[in-house]
């Protein structure tokens, strides 16, 4: 590959994408990808949506930026939607999954130095956790493998094993301020959080005086067949950071929080220069418009299962490539037997995008408008890449 002006900290595919359609991708050749990544579940509603192109044209013929330091009718719209839909009585707008973490991790701290403990800043999560890429948030992470070569780890955080409540119990001191948490741990493997755990969590927090943040960046906007996956359980947070979904592709994210937790951030205690923007929430409205149509959540979960049960007979047959199936509507897992980096590029190689994890596990995260006919293509491609696999395995045995 020759050289390029960017920075190398992307392992890049050699693939250059020049447009999308719907569930696939094209390059400039002409070949076209399946893409069962989303962008990293960014793409929710595929590529070139119509609706959320016309939103965007649309607001882009009006205004582009006018700061935070006037009103936003667009932005009062989409919070009282995204109120309406969720516990949250407040939302604060922000440009990524990382920064509406911050936000969140921020109103914790401020919401306990409000009430005159100011030594309340700690904050509990959970090994094998990802909460993003800042200085705060692979701290709130917990994973040496991002914070090595970054200075010591910001104080503050504090992680314990998923699943083991006597090591939470134990984590839980005077210092503590929140609890922060993915419903489904993503980046970590498709590891699905019981109901019976967070509802454990949330009673620590009522009992402790905690509050409690879902990471639901990954997890949210229809992704699980609910408009966040924590309604599943019916166990409501205090905070919540979302993104990728509710941009369908545009940059934005947001921290939802109830109105007694969102009070800690009173002006001038954070802000944010791009937030808000009026192209962002032109189609954060536009995404809603679809993903709370009636029957869409519905169609998800109806796919997600169809699609579940298809990789689950895919499994079994393969048994020398992969392990099991993981996860819930259209955010699903698959734990590999061999390296899977090496399955993500038989399937590249298929014409199939996928896109690894934690626990040796790839993900299968497809746009939610994904069609039952192009499930069944995925899954040929899926054949073919773990045949390739299978073959190559017979032969470096054989030789």
């Amino acid at each position: 590959m020759s050289a390029t002006a960017l920075f190398g900290n992307y392992a890049r595919s050699e693939l250059a994408f020049d447009h999308g359609e719907g569930v696939w991708l094209v390059t400039a050749d002409g070949r076209r990808f399946l893409d069962c990544g989303s962008g990293v579940a960014v793409n929710a509603l595929g590529h070139s949506h119509p609706h959320l192109v016309k939103a965007l044209q649309e607001q882009a013929g009006k205004l582009w930026h006018v700061s935070n330091l006037h009103q936003s009718p667009n932005g009062e719209r989409l919070a009282r939607r995204l109120c309406e839909a969720t516990f949250a009585e407040k939302v604060l707008f922000v440009n990524s999954g990382a920064e509406a973490m911050e936000a969140a991790i921020k109103c914790a701290r401020r919401y306990h130095y409000d009430n005159g403990q100011p030594e309340r800043f700690h904050i509990v999560t959970f090994e094998g956790a990802f909460h993003g890429r800042t200085i705060a948030t692979i701290a709130a992470g917990g994973q040496a493998k991002y914070m090595e070569g970054f200075g010591p780890k910001a104080p503050g955080f504090d992680q314990v094993p998923v699943g083991d409540i006597d090591a939470l119990k134990a984590a839980i001191g005077p210092q503590t301020a929140a609890i922060a948490i993915e419903p489904i741990q993503g980046e970590g493997g498709i590891r699905e959080i019981p109901a019976e755990f967070l509802r454990a969590v949330r009673k620590l927090c009522d009992e402790n005086g905690l509050l409690l943040i879902y990471d639901e960046i990954q997890t949210g906007v229809g992704r699980t067949g609910r408009l966040f996956a924590h309604q599943w359980t019916g166990v409501e947070p205090d905070l919540m950071a979302i993104a990728k979904g509710i941009g369908g592709g545009f940059p934005m994210g947001a921290c939802l929080a109830t109105a007694e937790t969102a009070a800690a951030l009173a002006p001038g205690t954070h802000g944010t220069t791009f937030g808000g923007n009026p192209l962002a929430m032109a189609v954060g409205n536009a995404v809603l418009d679809v993903v709370l149509s009636d029957g869409f959540l519905e169609d998800v979960r109806r796919k997600g299962l169809s699609f579940k049960q298809k990789l689950a007979g895919f499994v079994d047959s393969h048994a020398a490539v992969l392990g099991e199936v993981r996860g819930n509507g259209l955010m699903l897992g698959l734990k590999c037997v061999v390296p899977v980096g090496d399955f993500v590029a038989a399937a590249r190689d298929a014409g199939l995008l996928t896109v690894p994890a934690g626990e040796n596990v790839v993900r299968i995260m497809p746009p939610l408008t994904m069609s039952e006919d192009e499930i069944a293509i995925a899954m040929e491609r899926l054949e073919v890449a773990a045949l390739a696999i299978e073959t190559n395995l017979v032969e470096g045995a054989a030789g």
